[in-house]
């Protein structure tokens, strides 16, 4: 339906007030997103936006297009979810993007708790999808609807492709990354995270383009300590086995160590200094979703 996504951008246009803006929102070019949008006044018959004001702003009869777009676009794309989730049996499809290390951990417990209860919200003839991948690529897949929800890390470095006004999040956890290494039969740190120690110290860190390497990133260029990275993880799991295993130092959520240095295994360096804050953010597109997908949001943000 042409029409439909010349409303679509439309609306990320009147919400961004930017063409620039918009047109990254809508994975287009500037020049090819001016010209969808000329062509949908062509279509109106007026024109819906002033260009000569920075932000850019909508005339009268864009602000009562905008209103009537928000509304068809958000009734058709529930008719759509429900057209497309209906499984037999009545009992939907709930598709969610993440991340390796969550949907292990987190998200698997998550999906546990939505089928507990007295009114559990998932049936045994659900169907869910599970895709995980890089932050980036399951941002555009929930920009395109292809899924209906994105649980992720957020950080200052990260998260530059959801600030858009067409989502909207909730926080599900609050975590950090801390400073960790194996420890000695006698009970020692296997390294000592100093400034002053007289030899480099191994540091085992994650692969380029994983959150967890953005989040990071911005503390070892200002780290003090003379570490060297002697080897690089396609995953926080991976960094622990490495750790477990005596290699080197890495930062690893909080969350996921807790156990084993209680019970002496690792050991935790440093000081808060060296602590990386970060949260886990459940991310959906504004607007109306499948009902399956609606009641999930509904109660997840109730039970936090």
């Amino acid at each position: 339906m042409p029409q439909l996504k010349l409303l679509e951008d439309f609306i990320a246009l009147a919400r961004a007030g930017s063409f620039v803006r918009a047109a990254e929102q809508r994975h287009v070019t500037h020049p090819a997103f001016g010209r969808r949008i000329k062509a949908l006044e062509s279509w109106i018959g007026a024109p819906l936006v002033n260009r000569s004001t920075l932000p850019a702003t909508l005339t009268e009869q864009g602000e009562t297009v905008y209103r009537t777009a928000c509304q068809i676009v958000e009734q058709l794309n529930r008719v759509r979810y429900q057209a497309r989730n209906a499984e037999p049996g009545g009992h939907g499809r709930l598709r969610i993007a993440t991340g390796r290390s969550l949907a292990r951990t987190l998200v698997a417990d998550w999906i546990a708790r939505l089928y507990k209860g007295r009114k559990p919200v998932l049936k045994p003839g659900t169907q869910i999808d599970v895709t995980t991948g890089m932050m980036a690529d399951m941002a555009r897949l929930l920009a395109q609807g292809k899924i209906d929800l994105l649980c992720c890390y957020e950080h200052p470095a990260l998260s530059t492709e959801l600030l858009s006004d067409q989502f909207t999040h909730m926080t599900l956890a609050i975590d950090k990354l801390v400073p960790v290494c194996h420890t000695r039969p006698d009970g020692t740190p296997r390294y000592a995270l100093s400034d002053r120690a007289g030899t480099s110290l191994p540091l085992i860190t994650y692969a380029c383009g994983l959150a967890m390497a953005r989040i990071l990133g911005d503390r070892l260029q200002s780290c003090p300590y003379p570490l060297v990275t002697t080897l690089s993880c396609d995953s926080p799991d991976t960094a622990m086995g490495s750790v477990l295993k005596g290699l080197g130092i890495a930062w690893l959520p909080l969350s996921m160590v807790t156990g084993e240095c209680r019970r002496g295994v690792l050991t935790q360096l440093g000081g808060r200094g060296d602590e990386i804050a970060f949260e886990v953010r459940l991310y959906r597109l504004r607007g109306q979703m499948s009902d399956l997908a609606e009641a999930v949001w509904s109660f997840t943000q109730q039970s936090r």
